[in-house]
């Protein structure tokens, strides 16, 4: 019978070590997961503040680029009374030239 008690004393020190492992090992899982959790949140309010920085770029471009096509258009309009102003400068300087000849 001694042996007997020897055996599951031994089975018995052997399934403690088994769930002290394994309760370990839980643990040890658990956190991992808390740590990959926090990770992954930093890795999303990053991402949140890319993609908000790069809506405000966006905004800015457009901004940019209207103001860009005002400034355009507004050199188109005003492309006829340049073009006249030099067409009169150029008279002014061919009739001086004319007299001092």
């Amino acid at each position: 019978m001694t042996s007997n008690n020897g055996n599951n004393s031994d089975r018995l020190d052997r399934i403690e070590a088994i769930v002290e492992s394994n309760s370990r090992a839980i643990q040890a899982m658990m956190e991992q997961r808390a740590t990959d959790r926090l990770e992954h949140e930093e890795r999303i309010r990053r991402l949140e503040d890319t993609v908000i920085r790069l809506d405000d770029t966006v905004a800015r471009l457009t901004r940019i680029e209207e103001a860009q096509n005002r400034m355009l258009a507004s050199m188109d309009e005003d492309r006829p009374t340049i073009l006249r102003k030099l067409t009169t400068i150029e008279n002014k300087v061919d009739t001086l030239l004319e007299r001092n000849q």
